[in-house]
């Protein structure tokens, strides 16, 4: 890479189950002034924006052009979308700003789950031919994965409730999680999966502010470089697939350099507990590394915003010191189908 990348500046909504009274545009704006103003950045001086939604969530087409009321299309911006979580926008923004057509790039994301039934919606991921016309929702093949693993001798119940517990204590001391603190894992949803090891429903959104060079050193003490990323795909069949193992994930970290030197953070956008176990396999982490400080996915799950949350609190603790060099994960489709890995970096002390 000719040019060195950084997310300089992240914020994000608190995370409610319903936001009835606010539109997509309301529940983002907020969002948009407090990255601009940790930065100092106007609106104007931003080079590239880009944004990650989904149509299938809002129920009408190209929502996504609503919410640039909120970022403010007049003067025309040079602006993109992508129909992916927010981490996939942000992947974007990044190749823009190594071609140096940009400096500096608003990255947001944002997801209203709560109108719908989110696990009749994520079946329109599916396979159209052989699978989605059985209708299975997410729950299910999540339960699917998980038994998966159970039966190659990889976890058990038990350990998935901990995987839980552990998360769910970590989101006490974030106040923009949903569910914080101890929350009981509740009754079978679909068998192995308890309510606790499935995400909440809710909404939110978040936004970064990404910078090239010099330029992000002038508007952020202590940059989160974005030292490599790189996202794979799993074949779409899932019964060509193993599920207790993540080969995308693998190569995607492995191409992302995060193999290179150990990583002191992980951010894993594993929305149910079993899949913090394949993360953790493919992604090679210890108990040394703190997996989830933030809470996970298993605190906060807005829909489309939750990989991009994974990317902004992982550069958040580099931010602030916490961290020196950090994974970040998020994932898109059934069982771990799609998975980004970014590897961000502080200077030195």
């Amino acid at each position: 890479m000719t040019r060195e990348i950084a997310v300089v500046a992240f914020a994000q909504t608190v995370h409610r189950r319903t936001s009835d009274e606010l539109s997509e545009v309301e529940m983002l704006m907020p969002v948009l002034h407090q990255v601009l103003d940790r930065t100092g950045l106007k609106t104007a001086d931003i080079g590239f924006t880009c944004s990650g939604s989904s149509d299938y969530l809002a129920g009408r087409a190209f929502s996504f052009t609503l919410a640039l009321d909120g970022v403010g299309a007049w003067p025309p911006i040079s602006e993109s979308h992508v129909e992916m979580d927010g981490a996939w926008a942000l992947y974007e923004a990044w190749t823009k700003l190594l071609t140096g057509e940009a400096d500096t790039a608003l990255v947001y994301a944002y997801g209203k789950s709560s109108p719908g039934s989110v696990r009749d919606v994520l079946t329109r991921q599916l396979d159209p031919y052989y699978v989605a016309p059985l209708w299975p929702d997410s729950v299910a093949l999540a339960a699917l994965q998980a038994q998966a693993l159970m039966d190659a001798g990889e976890t058990d119940e038990p350990a998935l409730a901990a995987v839980a517990a552990r998360s769910r204590a970590a989101a006490e001391d974030n106040p923009h999680a949903q569910l914080r603190g101890p929350v009981p894992h509740g009754d079978y949803v679909v068998r192995p999966l308890r309510t606790g090891d499935c995400p909440p429903i809710g909404d939110g959104a978040a936004a970064v502010i990404l910078a090239a060079g010099e330029r992000a050193r002038e508007l952020c003490a202590r940059p989160a470089w974005i030292r490599g990323i790189d996202h794979r795909i799993e074949a779409h069949g899932l019964g060509v697939r193993d599920l207790t193992d993540s080969p995308s994930t693998r190569l995607a970290a492995e191409r992302a350099g995060a193999f290179e030197r150990p990583v002191d953070t992980a951010e894993l956008h594993a929305p149910f507990t079993a899949q913090e176990i394949v993360l953790r396999k493919a992604l090679r982490l210890g108990d040394a590394v703190a997996v989830n400080p933030s809470g996970g996915a298993l605190a906060a799950h807005p829909i489309m915003a939750a990989g991009l949350i994974r990317v902004g609190e992982a550069a958040g603790r580099i931010h602030r010191g916490g961290s020196d060099r950090a994974l970040a994960h998020a994932t898109s489709g059934p069982c771990l189908q799609q998975n980004l890995v970014a590897v961000l970096e502080g200077d030195p002390r």
